[in-house]
């Protein structure tokens, strides 16, 4: 195996023997070839849509398998290797439905010939030279290479959580076939691979503004909202990942059981949407971010559902609660399958939690979110006239994720340091490095503003256009914004993406800079768009406060 798609790509350049994720080396192998067979139907769909065949299922299929591969998502050998199958009957029966229709289907790559008709051929084709990252000899068409795929995951990861709240576009669609086919393409030179990077921001822009749209539509603007982090006497169920229709089915079904319903990691802004408001089973948010997961999973005492990544594998003792939907996954956990209409039946997850003691509480209180685009729009003549005034010197937007390495405690240090006149503007779980700290407000707005999951950091987007807009300046460059990001895996790369076409500069990364960045792919990025890592707390905030 061989992969550096995350931040903790082992000593910084790529895991080996196992991922530091926990995925093994037979899950690593698989999950390439995922990407591999998709590429190849990625390859057979352009030709499909230059002579208007109809290809929706194949569009959901790439759209479900990228996800199934961002780390932390899918730990299940088998899953990959029905996945993979499905893959290449949808490939067989398009190649036949081309037939007649004047489409060229000689000379193709082999991820557009390939065949298995058994788990050990797969896993034969798994292991083979010509699946994977290294598979690519050249490092810097790699390394583009792979930050267009992994960009591509991110995009279609958000695209599935649109796609399961009515909201879909086949232009996006299209986008990440011709980008994933692209990838296989050796006439394609440096330059272009650069401008194809660029043009996955502009998509992945597109793919965020889509998933707002869908959120907000479905379940309204998220406003401001006190979460409650402590808990009650009743059984209940922690719900984990990111996607909110999956917590609004298990709302509708947890209605008059007895059963309270609490969020974990990334689905905390669930609580900020005014639809989730009228369940008085929805309880408050347990625990913090997705390496937690193992102790607080065990104290919560009741059934965990996962909707996506991040999975950590979980302990013996507490496997057995563990249960996964959508495009998550791992070995020995129930898996829930929608129906033909994207329903899912958590009655087995109901009835288990009916059996199990309530949550154990680890902390009291409340914390304060739902910063997103639209109430911050309402409270602009506030921010505007704090920053006028003086009373607000700059906005950090430390947006991101959060791990496990202790050099990420890099920025809870930061945000305890930083100048009482500035403002922390969120999403996502690097939240929980700082949203628990006293920082106070100023001119009752409070110095962390949350705009929501990952998935929101369109919002952070938006509002710095607004500003620009309201500031009637130039270039959004000249705002009172800092850009000091936390990463780990490839949602944050999309955000990265999105960011850069939309002309951010002086974005900086940490706590290390992507392994994938050959030397000179990152030369490029930093002289281009002045991409910089950290380096410590002091002289990084002296250095964004010049």
């Amino acid at each position: 195996m061989f992969c550096y798609q995350c931040q903790e790509a082992a000593k910084g350049t790529g895991c080996t023997v196992a991922g530091v994720c926990g995925k093994k080396e037979e899950v690593a192998n698989l999950q390439d070839l995922l990407i591999y067979t998709i590429k190849g139907l990625s390859i057979i769909a352009n030709k499909a849509r230059k002579v208007d065949v109809e290809i929706s299922q194949v569009d959901h299929f790439i759209m479900n398998g990228l996800f199934m591969t961002i780390t932390n998502a899918n730990f299940d050998d088998n899953a990959f290797i029905r996945t993979i199958k499905e893959g290449l009957e949808l490939r067989e029966a398009l190649k036949k439905n081309l037939k007649g229709k004047a489409v060229n289907l000689e000379n193709l790559h082999d991820s557009a010939t390939w065949t298995a008709d058994s788990k050990s051929a797969i896993e034969a084709k798994a292991d083979s030279v010509v699946v994977g990252v290294l598979s690519t000899e050249n490092e810097d068409v790699r390394s583009l290479r792979e930050l267009i795929t992994y960009g591509v995951k991110g995009m279609a990861a958000y695209a599935h959580h649109a796609y399961n709240l009515g909201q879909e576009d086949k232009e996006i669609y299209s986008f990440i076939s011709k980008a994933l086919a692209a990838t296989l393409d050796n006439t394609l030179s440096a330059d272009e691979l650069v401008a194809l990077t660029l043009e996955t921001g502009k998509y992945g822009v597109d793919t965020m503004a889509m998933l707002d749209k869908a959120n907000t539509t479905a379940y309204g603007n998220p406003e401001i909202t006190e979460v409650n982090i402590g808990v009650r006497n009743n059984p209940a169920i922690l719900i984990s990942g990111h996607d909110l229709s999956d917590l609004e089915q298990l709302l509708e079904q947890t209605k008059g059981t007895g059963v309270d319903v609490y969020t974990h990691s990334e689905m905390l802004p669930a609580h900020y949407y005014p639809a989730f408001k009228k369940y008085d089973n929805f309880i408050g948010n347990y625990g913090n971010a997705w390496w937690k997961q193992k102790e607080e999973f065990e104290s919560f005492n009741g059934p965990i559902l996962f909707t996506t990544n991040c999975i950590v594998p979980p302990k013996d003792n507490h496997i057995d609660r563990i249960y996964t939907t959508g495009a998550s996954g791992f070995p020995g956990c129930k898996h829930i399958v929608a129906d033909e209409d994207g329903k899912k039946d958590f009655s087995e997850i109901i009835e288990h939690a009916k059996k199990l003691d309530s949550p154990k509480e680890i902390e009291t209180g409340s914390i304060v979110g739902g910063f997103a685009h639209a109430q911050v729009f309402a409270l602009a003549d506030k921010v505007v006239e704090a920053v006028k005034s003086g009373a607000i010197k700059k906005f950090f937007v430390m947006a991101g994720c959060d791990g496990r390495m202790k050099s990420r405690d890099y920025y809870t240090d930061f945000a305890k340091e930083l100048p009482k006149d500035t403002v922390i503007l969120t999403a996502g779980c690097a939240k929980y490095k700082y949203n628990k700290l006293p920082l106070g407000d100023i001119g009752g707005i409070p110095r962390v503003l949350d705009a929501g999951q990952c998935n929101d950091s369109y919002s952070l987007a938006v509002i710095a256009l607004k500003l620009k807009e309201v500031f009637e300046l130039n270039d959004i460059n000249e705002l009172p914004i800092a850009y000091n990001i936390a990463w780990y895996e490839q949602k944050a790369v999309i955000v990265l993406l999105a960011l850069l076409h939309l002309g951010v500069k002086n974005i900086h990364l940490g706590p290390t800079l992507p392994a994938f960045l050959s030397p000179n792919v990152a030369k490029v990025l930093v002289e281009t768009f002045g991409i910089g890592g950290i380096t410590n707390v002091q002289d990084d905030i002296d250095m964004f406060m010049q």
